[in-house]
């Protein structure tokens, strides 16, 4: 189906393959681009590149060429939130339409990497992207193949789909309860609301209010039910998180009403985190290491509450792979291993 003819005889020939160009240390791309007519002034840097013989292809029935190829696992792998790049060398990438939560079908994604001459990458799931980021890429091996395994893997992603999507963040209205004896006196200044704040309006969410309690489990109550009364579709307790017998917070959250999914995390930062729910609003017992980390359990768990996920004990104790901070001396997250297990 492929043969060689001489770059001298090449003129006129359309090539069926992108070209690439490295010069170590400063390019590594596209040369020419499959569909070039070849002419007489390309021979010479084609022969610069290495490309002696141009090869001709002539495809038979049931066999594909890599770039419709990986238009086609790109297209059936995709949900919503993903749009896809034009193939280039071969290969489509997939970009995130929005901010949102990034999730990959890990299972499928290995079924269809199980097909020989398949490549499918992606970022790790459950992780926040922002619009343009490029969050996975597709193609096959060989610049051909049998068509059928592309067809494979349109039949798993029609079993499983979608393979790669980006949830949007949901707009919530946050209530946010701070405690300590020691800010509600005024004694210190808050730290966490400024904190709270910025971290929610990154995400497209707003604390409407935030109310200071002393370490009393009654106040602490009363609080937590009147922003309920409020319409809040998340809360945050900030602080007295500890085992100190002072700390009255998860006390009160399970006084409140909260069914309790986890006190405690396979997290550091964050072990002291407390995550429970009143009905369908999650509330949320927030450790104070998020005043000053730039991710803890905070960046791992609320990204997925905001994109609508429900969040189980099971979620929580899949954290402890990758759920250790390596307290690097410039912060990368999330560019580095901080929660992805």
């Amino acid at each position: 189906m492929m043969k060689a003819i001489p770059v001298q005889e090449a003129v006129g020939k359309v090539l069926y393959h992108d070209i690439t160009r490295i010069v170590p240390g400063e390019f590594k791309g596209r040369a020419f681009k499959k569909g070039h007519i070849i002419r007489e002034d390309d021979v010479p840097q084609l022969m610069n590149l290495g490309k002696y013989n141009i090869y001709v292809l002539d495809l038979q029935k049931g066999f594909i060429h890599e770039n419709d190829a990986a238009i086609r696992i790109a297209q059936a792998a995709i949900g919503e939130g993903v749009s896809l790049t034009e193939p280039s060398e071969g290969k489509v990438k997939m970009l995130a339409e929005c901010n949102g939560l990034l999730k990959i079908n890990a299972e499928a994604l290995y079924q269809i990497n199980s097909i020989e001459q398949v490549v499918l990458s992606t970022l790790h799931t459950n992780q926040t992207v922002t619009a343009n980021l490029p969050i996975a890429g597709t193609r096959i091996i060989p610049l051909f193949t049998e068509e059928s395994r592309v067809l494979a893997v349109e039949k798993i992603c029609a079993a499983a789909s979608p393979i790669v999507e980006v949830k949007p963040f949901r707009s919530l209205k946050v209530g946010l309860v701070t405690t300590g004896n020691e800010i509600y006196s005024k004694r210190i200044e808050d730290k966490f609301g400024p904190v709270v704040r910025s971290k929610f309006a990154d995400m497209g969410s707003t604390v409407f209010r935030q109310i200071l309690t002393p370490d009393d489990v009654s106040t602490i109550v009363r609080s937590i039910h009147e922003l309920l009364e409020e319409g809040a579709e998340m809360i945050v307790a900030s602080g007295g998180m500890s085992v100190d017998p002072d700390d009255r917070t998860p006390a009160a959250i399970r006084a409140a009403g909260g069914e309790v999914v986890t006190y405690g995390s396979p997290t550091f930062p964050g072990a002291m985190f407390m995550l429970s729910y009143v009905g369908d609003v999650p509330v949320i017992g927030l450790p104070g290491c998020a005043m000053y980390h730039k991710a803890t359990v905070f960046e791992l768990i609320v990204p997925r509450i905001l994109a609508g996920d429900r969040i189980t004990r099971a979620d929580i104790i899949a954290l402890g792979h990758g759920g250790f901070c390596a307290s690097c001396s410039e912060c990368r997250y999330p560019s580095c291993s901080f929660g992805k297990g």
